[in-house]
């Protein structure tokens, strides 16, 4: 009986040994975060100091948003303005280097200050296109001739207060499609959801906030006189995001993610005389997007 008692507490001491060292080369070791969905820890590696890229392509949902226009002349906001994206045809156009930035893209470049928290800069190329022609109530007034040199405004000129107009291509395109530019610093936080025992591959939930700059080309035409602008500096913008990444080596990963924002453009180029004609705008969007990364 006495060996019994012997071998047991022989047996307790050891587990709690092992216990110890494990805790002492954690300690000693890199800090390895753990997960909301479980308070074990499953890696044997920690993420920090990596580095990661991302490319993909994307989808976005536009809110209803309210335009103003603005210029000598005129003075006039377009309320619950109806806007898509533009999907570019998948094809095999998608592969080629010239090509490549014509579609709906996303473009991030991170880098792991924690295990389970990183830092990135990105560029969300998105599309932005109202659709033409649609009904809408109008705001302020119109002259019969706006900017300079004047521009004739047809029937549409006059003074309104809530009215419905049919918004044709005769009186307006309005369009963010090279693009809806959004070049944001983020910062993501990563959780575990599965690890295997070979640590080459796993599932991961990201989510994050992002801030920065809205940078649009935009192609206007206001009573048919415009152009497809110049990229300028329209705004900024904030978002949040949350999304999974799947491991399919240590290195290589396929994410999906789902990000909802809000942008206010306050000087959107229209006609192209930018020192007399422009445009303002808030947007609600949902952006979900589809991408091929590496972290390393």
């Amino acid at each position: 009986m006495k060996k019994q008692y012997l071998l047991f507490f022989l047996l307790i001491f050891s587990k709690k040994l092992s216990a110890q060292q494990v805790s002492d080369a954690n300690a000693d070791g890199p800090k390895i975060g753990k997960s909301i969905f479980s308070n074990e820890v499953k890696r044997n590696f920690s993420r920090k100091g990596d580095f990661f890229v991302i490319w993909g392509y994307n989808h976005s949902w536009y809110d209803k948003s309210d335009i103003n226009f603005k210029g000598p002349g005129y003075d006039f906001t377009l309320k619950n303005v109806v806007a898509h994206d533009r999907q570019t045809p998948l094809t095999w156009d998608y592969l080629k280097p010239s090509l490549i930035s014509i579609p709906q893209f996303n473009f991030h470049f991170g880098y792991f200050i924690k295990d389970n928290y990183s830092i990135s800069l990105g560029w969300d190329h998105m599309k932005y296109v109202m659709d033409i022609p649609q009904s809408v109530q109008i705001e302020g007034h119109i002259d019969p001739t706006i900017s300079n040199p004047g521009i004739p405004t047809g029937h549409y000129a006059g003074k309104y207060n809530g009215e419905v107009i049919n918004v044709g291509p005769d009186m307006l395109r309005f369009e963010h499609t090279d693009g809806l530019n959004y070049a944001s610093v983020e910062v993501e936080r990563h959780d575990d959801i599965w690890v295997p025992r070979s640590q080459q591959t796993s599932l991961t939930m990201e989510t994050g906030l992002g801030v920065g700059a809205v940078i649009p080309r935009s192609e206007v035409y206001l009573f048919n006189v415009g152009e497809n602008n110049y990229w300028n500096l329209a705004g900024y913008g904030v978002s949040a995001k949350l999304g999974f990444k799947f491991f399919l080596t240590k290195g290589l990963f396929l994410q999906n993610s789902t990000k909802v924002g809000w942008i206010n453009l306050t000087k959107i180029h229209t006609t192209g005389r930018n020192e007399y004609d422009s445009a303002s705008q808030k947007i609600k969007y949902v952006e979900n997007y589809l991408v091929l990364g590496y972290q390393f």
